[in-house]
């Protein structure tokens, strides 16, 4: 089993969960984070920390596709270990549904 970051945090990027990884498994996009699904050892610490509860266990309805996801940009993206502010509009955009076909980026971030 795995954890996995969903489409809630695009645009919101809480960046609550990375620091207290054990085993560094976030990776940086340029609005949303995933974790590496072949890093996590499933130990639970970082779904409490999102504010927005956008990280579940790979075992939830609908969680299926979001550890391919996760895979694929966690291959491309950097590494990020260290908490960082939010989006600036992550207020405004933490409750908005839908948000991977309207507002997921591919480029990555900045990692640490």
């Amino acid at each position: 089993m795995t954890f996995v970051v969903i489409d809630a945090c695009i645009r919101c990027k809480y960046t609550d969960c990375v620091e207290v990884c054990p085993v560094d498994c976030f990776y940086e996009g340029e609005n949303m984070l995933v974790i590496h699904p072949d890093e996590c050892i499933d130990c639970g610490v970082c779904e409490p920390e999102c504010p927005i509860e956008a990280i579940l266990p790979d075992t939830e309805k609908g969680a299926e596709k979001w550890v391919e996801i996760n895979r694929k940009y966690a291959e491309q993206w950097p590494n990020i270990t260290l908490q960082k502010s939010p989006m600036p509009e992550a207020e405004e955009m933490k409750n908005k549904k839908g948000k991977f076909e309207t507002d997921f980026s591919e480029k990555p971030g900045e990692g640490d």
